[in-house]
């Protein structure tokens, strides 16, 4: 099962869904969220923790899962460009229950 949708960084998605279109600066977030790390989240450069996405979540009244699935997207889309598990062969339910069965 492989898709080739592009991997969006969820920092884009903080600065061009939410911050450009509510005319939020980097400065006002920082602010709102107490956090000057959140530069480096717009900037793409640092991923959202768990504690980011509390913040977010607050700030914008939405659930903290739903900054965590978007970080959570993104790494899984780079860890599938980057051929994570290709090697892995899959191993089937009935192939595990045969081996037990013969045991």
């Amino acid at each position: 099962m492989s898709n080739k949708t592009a991997a969006i960084h969820p920092g884009e998605i903080l600065r061009e869904e939410f911050m450009r279109p509510m005319g939020i600066s980097g400065y006002a977030l920082a602010k709102g969220l107490h956090f000057l790390g959140i530069y480096e989240v717009v900037r793409e450069e640092r991923g959202i923790s768990a504690d980011t996405a509390i913040r977010l979540g607050k700030y914008f009244g939405l659930p903290a899962q739903f900054w965590l699935n978007l970080q959570n997207e993104y790494d899984l889309r780079l860890a599938e460009g980057s051929g994570a598990g290709k090697r892995v062969k899959p191993r089937s339910v009935e192939t595990q229950a045969r081996s037990r069965i013969n045991s």
